[in-house]
């Protein structure tokens, strides 16, 4: 049935899909702040990044189009769930840079990486570690973490660390206890919500990444799904969705202020 739905709007593939597709990245005024923030980071060695916004904002598409960016001599590892405990977490920090941990004990599995990075360094590389969903982490990993960012020669950070989460993980670290962590964080950046107008431009820049096709959105329109979904990207994706379902069930290719009423009521 999608296949249809694609061929009746003459689109190549699904404009608004709620996957993190780097292909698919729109460069608003804050996402271009952050990559750039990112990027100065890690070329810059600055230890850790703090990256967070709200739920939906595209802090995971922008992780990805980092790796995009970084150049080859770069090397990532990319924690995406960071339930584990803290040697749990190391090890799966060490395991994603493609390192071998013959002990599971805190002691080896750092050592293995300090001695990882430290070749790395000799040999004109760097590491980032991207940990997502990074409000997750508790205290006592958090605290890992800083330790984590001690790894360094007496010139440079040998392991840059980017912590991307909502905005609780600021308040978290921004704790007594955790004043230590808090206060290596030099770079941070915070995701804003799309304005009225980046809205409508986000919107047709994922059609035009689509395929462009027929599918057509009046000016009130682009008001009505910007009310509803207040600039953020995942709900701006999961109304247009809807309301291209809903058209191709109507065979209608004009997404009028009476479907978008209609899918607006589905969806909240």
């Amino acid at each position: 049935m999608y296949h249809e739905l694609l061929n009746f709007y003459d689109l190549r593939k699904p404009a608004f899909n709620t996957t993190s597709n780097p292909d698919f990245f729109f460069e608003s005024k804050s996402h271009q702040q952050a990559l750039s923030v990112l990027l100065y980071g890690i070329q810059e060695r600055k230890g850790i990044i703090l990256i967070t916004g709200e739920v939906g904002t595209g802090k995971t598409t922008l992780c990805k189009m980092l790796f995009n960016k970084l150049p080859s001599e770069v090397k990532i590892s990319l924690v995406l769930n960071p339930y584990f405990s803290e040697v749990q977490l190391l090890r799966a920090i060490a395991e994603d840079f493609g390192l071998e941990v013959k002990k599971a004990n805190r002691l080896d599995i750092v050592n293995t990486l300090n001695h990882f990075l430290l070749d790395l360094n000799l040999n004109n590389g760097n590491a980032v570690l991207v940990i997502d969903e990074a409000q997750d982490l508790s205290s006592r990993q958090l605290e890992q973490i800083r330790l984590l960012s001690n790894l360094e020669t007496k010139d440079e950070k040998l392991l840059q660390i980017v912590l991307v989460g909502q905005p609780e993980l600021k308040e978290k670290i921004n704790r007594h206890e955790l004043r230590q962590i808090y206060q290596r964080i030099i770079v941070k950046h915070h995701l804003c919500p799309l304005s009225a107008d980046e809205v409508k431009d986000y919107i047709d820049h994922r059609l035009q990444k689509a395929g462009l096709g027929d599918v057509i959105i009046p000016p009130e329109a682009y008001t009505m799904i910007n009310t509803f979904a207040r600039g953020v990207p995942r709900l701006i994706n999961i109304l247009c969705e809807r309301a291209l379902m809903l058209g191709f069930i109507r065979q209608e290719k004009t997404l009028t202020q009476e479907l978008l009423a209609t899918c607006i009521e589905e969806v909240k």
